[in-house]
């Protein structure tokens, strides 16, 4: 017997805010860090990997009964992977930054809206909104590092502060804070959100016909 949304210790709402608060972690590192270099980007990345994977990894047994624990059980794995490989240090340079993150991205986001997809087909709503709206913009921050500015450089020089240099990791350290940024809000909205009153129970027809 399944137990009632109200009187578990778990549920999605927990995950949604667990989600919320490492995702607004990321983004706050990489908002306020002035180094957005490689090794900072992936060390960053790998702390919000690991930490997502784990929330699904518990939310697969502790929230989602076991006929839709395939959609967490896959994204927990797929996380964990990449937190595990983005924390290797030998590792952290460019152009494994972007490799692990496209991959993670677009990897996640496809699950996500498979399982949501799934999810409503099988009539339930909890939690699909979730799974179509972080699945589209992780498939947009995906698409957005496959762009060709790897080794973009720019110089510019400030008045008064001197030269810099924009380069291509710069930005899509930039880009993935800010996805951070916004699933972070969004999933955070959505766990404080009140929910919906579950249905009553349809009346046989002899008790409805009287």
């Amino acid at each position: 017997m399944t137990t009632p949304s109200s009187v578990r210790s778990f549920d999605l709402r927990h995950v949604q805010l667990a989600r919320a608060l490492f995702a607004a972690l990321a983004a706050v590192m990489v908002t306020f860090s002035p180094d957005h270099s490689a090794p900072l980007g992936l060390g960053v990345f790998s702390g919000f990997a690991l930490a997502t994977g784990l929330v699904f990894a518990l939310s697969a047994w502790l929230v989602f009964p076991r006929t839709e624990r395939a959609t967490p059980v896959l994204l927990a794995v797929v996380s964990i992977l990449a937190g595990l490989a983005s924390s290797v240090p030998a590792w952290r340079t460019t152009g494994f930054f972007f490799g692990v993150v496209i991959a993670w991205a677009l990897l996640t986001g496809l699950i996500e809206l498979l399982g949501a997809r799934r999810d409503r087909r099988a009539g339930r709503t909890d939690g699909v909104r979730d799974g179509v709206l972080i699945g589209i913009l992780s498939l947009v921050l995906g698409a957005a590092l496959l762009l060709p500015f790897q080794q973009y450089t720019l110089d510019y020089s400030i008045a008064g502060a001197g030269s810099f240099t924009l380069t291509g990791i710069t930005i899509a350290v930039g880009l993935f804070g800010g996805y951070a940024a916004v699933v972070a809000v969004f999933l955070a909205i959505a766990g404080f959100s009140p929910r919906r009153p579950e249905a009553a129970p349809a009346l046989p027809s002899e008790e409805a016909a009287s």
